[in-house]
């Protein structure tokens, strides 16, 4: 089980980096044409017009995708912001029961919201909603996307409490250790 959340983890990650990829090459592409263009202007020639169409609502889309596929990888890593200021404080008993009960709770609102978007992805796929832009998207591939995200991150959460229960503190606790002592 371990080998198939890990796996799941770094798969969403990869999606998340693949996103983000693909932004850089559409923008890059969309700033070469209009490099390409000016040097025509400049030797006399008419513009060649390159256009990506929707290209904001692409990247939008794209970005949107990347930050939802990464959530549950990037808690696992130990790189999400924590206010850790009063579990420092704690004796180590009562920060493993803050720990469980911010993780309890940090579990349930990722549960909702992905019910939430899993049936809003639904209902855009059974009435084929579509973007206005020059580009007809259909929503339900981000939307797809992100509920995959917030799955993912579902899980992480409740692997995590489990990790909690077993071992006393989160993994990802010993990733944020791991961050910092590298930072000094």
């Amino acid at each position: 089980m371990r080998r198939l959340l890990d796996s799941l983890y770094r798969f969403t990650l990869a999606l998340s980096a693949a996103c983000l990829v693909v932004i850089l090459l559409l923008v890059g592409a969309q700033i070469f044409g209009q490099i390409f263009d000016s040097v025509l202007k400049l030797f006399g020639y008419p513009p060649y017009g390159f256009l990506i169409p929707s290209l904001s609502e692409l990247g939008g889309y794209l970005f949107g995708a990347a930050s939802f596929l990464a959530l549950g990888a990037t808690l696992k890593r130990g790189a999400h912001i924590r206010v850790t200021m009063l579990l420092g404080a704690v004796p180590s008993g009562w920060r493993r029961m803050l720990e469980l009960w911010a993780l309890a709770a940090g579990f349930a609102i990722p549960v909702y919201a992905t019910w939430s978007l899993g049936e809003f992805t639904y209902f855009s796929w059974k009435f084929g909603d579509v973007s206005s832009g020059l580009l007809p998207i259909k929503y339900w591939i981000p939307q797809s996307a992100m509920t995959l995200g917030l799955v993912t991150l579902c899980l992480a959460l409740a692997d995590e409490f489990v990790e909690t229960l077993r071992n006393g503190s989160p993994s990802f606790v010993k990733a944020e250790s791991a961050i910092t002592q590298g930072q000094e």
